[in-house]
């Protein structure tokens, strides 16, 4: 059964705005601001360093950080708009693998442009952390410290912290909505919710979770345990689907399975379905999307502790 749809009207796209090719004294300064503010050696034992990069988007500044993770030295992508906080927050969780679906300076810029600082984990055994990516196995620790060390900078409102994942993301996100107290919503954008229907559609990469999680008919629990259709039930907080209909890397089923499962437990939801989009929806249809994402983002009211 397919879940009903929430109808789509698109905002206007936001003006260009015009790069920034190398960092000012503006960006050092906030990285003295944040080291200082959180004191690496006794309030926070998981930031362990943080650059400045250069920037690519007017009034956003751009860090390379690294973090721990289950004793894992892990990077992380760190955009912060020029603006007075405290901010809410957007825990970014990439898709794809190692160096396919990097996170990219560019959107993670146009995101925190709308007043969100955006903290983008690369995962373990990526540009340059420690340890092996699992594709959804004890890699998503690394989004559950993120959350924790972003809850603790400076500048972030601790209570509006929402999740973004996009693409193999979607399973990170989620997992995080279910492990992590606190967060405010979660957004999944062209998510995999089933790991079993990732592997029957996408034949090209097969011979990837065969080799990180196994085979599916021998390795039964590692996929269940990576497939968030099956635990939707622990969810904590409010989801936002987002998937085009003509998606060919992750077919709009994962949104269908993901809405039916968070429906059949009573958990909030919404399904946004871009009629003829593909897994990257045009720079229009980007815009508008995100637009909204944020609109229903903002209209989210932190529950009481």
């Amino acid at each position: 059964m397919k879940p009903s749809m929430v109808s789509a009207e698109f905002a206007h796209p936001t003006e260009k705005r015009r790069n920034v090719s190398v960092p000012s004294f503006f960006y050092l300064k906030k990285v003295l601001e944040y080291k200082g503010a959180i004191g690496l050696s006794t309030q926070n034992d998981l930031l362990l360093e943080i650059t400045p990069e250069p920037a690519v988007m007017e009034g956003v500044s751009l860090f390379r950080v690294t973090y721990l993770s289950q004793g894992l030295r892990v990077k992380a992508a760190l955009a912060v708009p020029d603006q007075a906080g405290p901010m809410p927050a957007l825990l970014y969780c990439r898709g794809g693998l190692n160096n396919v679906g990097k996170v990219r300076p560019e959107r993670i810029s146009q995101l925190a442009a709308f007043g969100y600082i955006v903290f983008a984990p690369h995962y373990r055994g990526s540009e340059g952390g420690e340890g092996r990516d699992e594709f959804g196995g004890n890699d998503r620790q690394d989004v559950f410290s993120a959350y924790e060390l972003l809850r603790t900078l400076p500048q972030v409102d601790p209570q509006r912290i929402s999740l973004y994942g996009f693409s193999r993301g979607g399973m990170m996100a989620l997992f995080a909505a279910m492990q992590c107290e606190g967060i405010l919503a979660a957004v999944v954008w062209g998510g995999v919710s089933d790991l079993f229907l990732t592997y029957e559609e996408r034949v090209d990469l097969r011979r990837m979770l065969r080799r990180i999680v196994g085979h599916p008919r021998k390795q039964e629990a590692a996929y269940r345990e990576r497939s968030p259709v099956f635990t939707a039930d622990r969810i904590r907080c409010p989801v936002l689907i987002i998937h085009g209909t003509e998606d060919q890397n992750v077919g709009v089923e994962h949104a269908y399975r993901l809405a039916n499962a968070l429906q059949l437990h009573d958990k909030p939801y919404e399904l946004w379905l871009a009629e003829g989009a593909t897994h990257l929806f045009l720079p229009e249809l980007n815009e508008a999307y995100t637009r909204r994402m944020f609109e229903w983002l903002n209209r989210q009211v932190p529950q009481p502790v």
